[in-house]
């Protein structure tokens, strides 16, 4: 079976496994959407799962997403796309005007600088602040004691409609603590959706309240090298 074949294989699989998740949680039928990471894939790899209906997809650098994602989202009007990986001010221009969701906003620079961007260009991505809920130096995100001030933040000094957050749990966890923190802070901070959880857990995240889920190796395969 070829990559992409395969790569088909992989969305039915973790769609299923998402719907089995939700059913199991006692959430409703279209409560988590899978956002399919793919970063390091080219736009030949991608295409198959666009053409199997699928229409949410993740990257994690501005760079890499401009170098396939004009052309698909030209070819494909529909498309939503998320970027999922630390944002440098020095690309906010760039990812303001490219992603449709940014799930990344992790300090106030971003923040403000985005703010302008939205201004400046009159498109604005939804927004989600990422919250580094095992506060690893090497991690990206706010800390979880300062994420609901800093939602609020965001809302009132820099006008952003902040709609949810986000997290990567420490790979050598158990993330459902993780994911039970993100979901209290969520509560606390008045935002809907929580985007946690990836290949190894995101049936976990969805039993702790996840709406989004980012999952690119259980689809794609084993990435290539960047």
């Amino acid at each position: 079976m070829s990559a992409e074949a395969n790569a088909v294989e992989g969305l039915k699989a973790v769609l299923g496994n998402i719907a089995r998740a939700q059913s199991e949680a006692g959430r409703p039928k279209d409560a988590v959407e899978l956002v399919a990471v793919t970063k390091t894939f080219d736009a030949q790899a991608i295409r198959p799962v666009i053409d199997a209906g699928h229409r949410t997809f993740g990257e994690n650098r501005v760079q890499e997403a401009q170098s396939k994602w004009p052309g698909l989202k030209a070819d494909f009007s529909d498309i939503v796309l998320h970027l999922i990986g630390p944002l440098q001010s020095n690309k906010t221009k760039e990812a303001v005007a490219l992603f449709d969701v940014i799930q990344s906003i992790d300090r106030e620079k971003i923040a403000k600088e985005i703010a302008r961007e939205i201004e400046k260009q009159g498109r604005a991505p939804r927004l989600y602040v990422q919250v580094n809920t095992g506060l690893e130096a090497q991690k990206a995100g706010i800390e979880p004691g300062e994420a609901v001030a800093f939602v609020e933040r965001c809302r009132i000094e820099h006008r952003l409609q902040i709609e949810g957050l986000m997290c990567i749990p420490p790979f050598d966890e158990n993330p459902g603590p993780h994911f039970a923190l993100l979901e209290k802070l969520a509560g606390e901070a008045g935002v809907e959706h929580l985007s946690m959880g990836m290949s190894g857990d995101y049936e976990t995240a969805i039993a702790f309240g996840a709406t989004k889920v980012r999952v690119g190796s259980a689809i794609f395969g084993h990435r290539p090298k960047a």
